[in-house]
């Protein structure tokens, strides 16, 4: 395992909600924006970015008052992850998934751990994808198996965000005994028997440090245990995929208004000189930045559309949630694809900072649950069948 995260050693005290907006802007101008582009050349886990948002109090947005977090709303982090993503999108993911991941914690976890969470000392995330089952998180073939009192896990995990820099992950296997397909634990990263396979290479969202993880006659008490035995995938239905599936799209959204302002900025000044005039002022140019826009836009109207729903308790508030990450998934596919074409060559260098949001737009497609897969469990939804009827 690598050293623990640098969010261990900061405290924060709880952060007023009302003042998220301010804190935030400061952490990303200070701290996020200036080491975005060496975070994604390098490859590089945002360690300053995650220690800055803990000391800031951003770790513990979501954590209950009564353990001393903000206990904020989903919109707000939505807010959150909105900004981050248009600054530096692998700091943004990882926080993301600090959230979903907090979210199980929050519900079934020991007080200590919650506490380390609100006061921005403790960076989790989630365990479920694995090797054998891909991206159908919902069927873990990793084993736990009791004996005396202890137990005993062996899993290969095929995506862990924050692999080796987390200090803990909600790790999800086959329950013990009872029926059910998945029991969910709580793993400090520092347990022995657990190993990340290697490092992150990837084509978006480089900093993010999504390795395997491979859990190797691991030893846990009981008591690590969320939730009761065999109940893991109803706990993740109902706490972390809700908060995962919107704070991506809210992801999605943010990385969509950093190509569209980049965009604007490089229309605005390429200029034809022959015809004294910028790109911007080309006929099919704005009526093309128009149509991106616009989806844009309407991504950003779903999602608060989705955060209406959950709030109020709307009857189609799970359905919305189903939807918002496949709709604001491929919007910002599209966005991406349409800015390139308007950029055109200039958006190949790297310096327009374009074909890096290009590359960490098109995650949230293949990010279980996929794509297909969301429209399959809309579908089912939608026509009155089991979620889990045969999702793709």
């Amino acid at each position: 395992m690598s050293a623990p995260s640098a969010a261990r050693s900061t405290t924060s005290p709880a952060l007023p909600p009302e003042d998220v907006s301010d804190v935030l802007k400061r952490v990303i101008e200070d701290t996020v924006l200036p080491g975005a582009a060496a975070v994604d050349r390098e490859g590089a886990f945002p360690a300053q970015a995650v220690a800055a948002l803990g000391r800031a109090g951003v770790l513990g947005l979501l954590s209950a008052a009564e353990v001393g977090g903000a206990q904020a709303s989903l919109a707000t982090a939505a807010e959150v992850v909105e900004h981050l993503a248009t600054a530096c999108s692998s700091t943004a993911m990882v926080v993301l998934m600090h959230y979903s991941a907090t979210a199980v914690i929050e519900a079934h976890g020991g007080e200590e751990l919650r506490r380390a969470i609100a006061a921005g000392r403790h960076l989790t995330t989630l365990a479920f994808s694995e090797s054998g089952s891909r991206s159908h998180f919902w069927a873990p073939l990793g084993t736990a198996t009791e004996r005396g009192g202890r137990v005993r896990l062996d899993a290969r995990k095929s995506w862990v965000t924050s692999a080796g820099h987390a200090d803990s992950y909600v790790w999800s296997s086959r329950p013990l005994s009872a029926p059910g397909p998945m029991t969910l634990w709580q793993l400090p990263s520092d347990t022995a028997g657990l190993s990340v396979r290697g490092s992150f290479d990837g084509f978006g969202l480089r900093g993010n440090a999504s390795c395997p993880i491979t859990a190797e006659a691991v030893d846990v008490p009981l008591s690590a245990m969320l939730g009761a035995d065999g109940q893991g995938l109803d706990i993740a239905l109902t706490t972390a995929l809700p908060r995962f599936l919107v704070l991506n799209a809210a992801f999605c959204v943010g990385v969509c208004e950093a190509l569209l302002g980049q965009a604007r900025a490089h229309l605005s000044q390429a200029r034809l000189e022959h015809l004294e005039q910028s790109l911007a002022e080309q006929p099919p140019v704005v009526a093309a930045f128009a149509r991106l826009r616009t989806r844009a836009d309407t991504a950003r109207a779903f999602l608060s559309d989705t955060l209406t729903a959950l709030e109020t308790g709307r009857e189609d508030a799970m359905l919305r949630v189903l939807q918002v990450k496949a709709v604001a998934g491929e919007t910002a596919a599209e966005v991406a694809d349409g800015v390139m074409r308007l950029c055109g060559g200039a958006a190949f260098r790297r310096d327009l900072g374009v074909e890096r949001r290009f590359r960490d737009a098109l995650a949230a497609r293949v990010m279980a649950p996929t794509t297909e897969a969301l429209y399959d469990f809309s579908g089912r939804a939608g026509l009155g069948l089991p979620l889990f009827g045969g999702a793709a």
